[in-house]
């Protein structure tokens, strides 16, 4: 297994974290504002309340279920040598654009306050699609403290087919943009299936769950599902990277080889964590949304979001695992002796539809979808004592976060939040965006 030492390597500075910075994108709030009722301008989520009684903490338990060694050994054996991020990234056949060179209707899905520093729409190929929607991000700056994953800087976006349109093959799918980060001017993709070995390894079938957060961490991909399963994440090996060598709309084992739906590359997954109480409910374990990582801690943990309705009156929890430190589970999610994983920290808050979550000392950020879910979307930081988000537009609204309100990585080395609108990928500062809110 594959641990964070051996990917660091010597910090670049200032010099490289200004050459990736780039210019500001001008881009103007009247363009991009919704009209919203009062109340909606008015109400926020409210300040932070510590869950601490076992009643509220034990139902975010998790069980850890690892494949057996056996059946991924079978499934290597059988699809050929696994292959890392580098051969993926070798491979990309998708470009971004940037900036002004995106269509309007994409630029419009973008912030009107703070303003992004880089913002990228999809190739061609991807952007027109109505069924396939960008559902989380995370960067090698989740996946190793230097920032870089081996030699190259990588943005993993995770999107979800939404709809009953597309061919039928595709419904239900979550699949993986990995793109090549290493030069801010162009970006680059290609896309990965996320796959479930079967039948002890001598076949897989697609995830089909609705993918709602992702965390890169070591060489763990971690990824949350919002469809009321059981199961409140799966985690992907990404030293498992498999080939794909047949073509066509299956996805498995094919006479002469294996398939996926026309995508080269599947990853298939390698465990998963399920709630210990059972399926997700309003009274019980909450359906997993969000994901992000928080190096703030000791040791690093994972924060999760609690999808709920936007403008319903259930509100969301947000809480913390920890990761553990043992070098063999480089990875993995720190559990007792029986493989449970309890949360480390907990809380209420006055806030529905949370697409997006970060948490980074006493602040923790979540963007918020409308309660009409049209539209663009609220940023809010949350603390013990009050809740603050930025105000665009005569009326004060606080709706000046991107369309799709979407998920949130910091990427620490560089001091950048990454996030993602409905239509495009796009980074500003950390510091930028602190000041937006005060």
């Amino acid at each position: 297994m594959r641990h964070r030492g051996r990917h660091r390597r010597r910090r670049r500075g200032a010099a490289l974290r200004a050459a990736l910075t780039g210019t500001a994108l001008a881009l103007t709030a009247a363009a991009t504002l919704i009209s919203v009722s009062q109340a909606d301008v008015a109400k926020g989520p409210g300040a932070l309340k510590p869950l601490s009684s076992p009643a509220d903490t034990r139902p975010l338990g998790l069980r850890e279920q690892l494949a057996p060694a056996a059946t991924l050994d079978r499934l290597s054996a059988a699809m050929g040598r696994p292959v890392g991020v580098d051969a993926v990234l070798a491979s990309t056949d998708r470009t971004m654009g940037e900036g002004a060179g995106c269509p309007a209707g994409d630029r419009a899905t973008l912030p009107t306050t703070p303003d992004t520093t880089r913002a990228y729409c999809w190739d061609r190929a991807d952007a027109g699609s109505t069924a396939w929607r960008p559902a989380a991000v995370t960067t090698s700056g989740d996946a190793d403290d230097d920032g870089a994953w081996g030699q190259h800087r990588v943005v993993l976006a995770g999107w979800r087919h939404t709809t009953a349109a597309g061919r039928s093959a595709e419904r239900g799918l979550a699949r993986v943009a990995f793109t090549d980060a290493d030069d801010p001017d162009h970006l680059s993709y290609r896309w990965v299936l996320l796959v479930v070995p079967v039948d002890g390894g001598r076949d897989y079938r697609g995830l089909t769950s609705g993918i709602s957060g992702m965390v890169w961490y070591q060489d763990k991909l971690l990824v949350s599902t919002d469809t009321g399963g059981s199961e409140a994440l799966h985690v992907f090996d990404l030293d498992r990277i498999q080939r794909t060598t047949a073509d066509g709309s299956a996805i498995g084992r094919v006479p002469g080889g294996w398939s996926a739906d026309g995508y080269r590359f599947v990853l298939p997954e390698v465990g998963s964590y399920r709630f210990a109480s059972g399926r997700c409910t309003a009274s019980g374990p909450p359906c997993p949304g969000a994901l992000a990582l928080d190096r703030s801690t000791a040791p690093d943990s994972l924060v999760a979001a609690e999808w709920t309705e936007p403008g319903s009156d259930r509100k969301a929890r947000l809480w913390r695992y920890a990761f553990s430190s043992d070098p063999a589970r480089g990875g993995l999610l720190a559990t007792d002796p029986a493989g449970r994983a309890d949360a480390v920290r907990a809380y209420r808050t006055g806030a529905s539809g949370i697409r997006g979550v970060l948490s980074l000392g006493p602040s923790w950020y979540v963007g918020r979808l409308p309660g009409s879910r049209d539209g663009h979307g609220a940023l809010w930081r949350l603390d013990g004592k009050e809740a603050r988000a930025a105000h665009c537009g005569a009326d004060g609204t606080h709706r000046c976060w991107a369309e799709g309100a979407g998920s949130l990585s910091y990427w620490q080395e560089r001091g950048e939040v990454w996030s993602l609108s409905d239509r495009m990928l796009f980074t500003l500062p950390l510091a930028r965006l602190d000041r937006s809110v005060r």
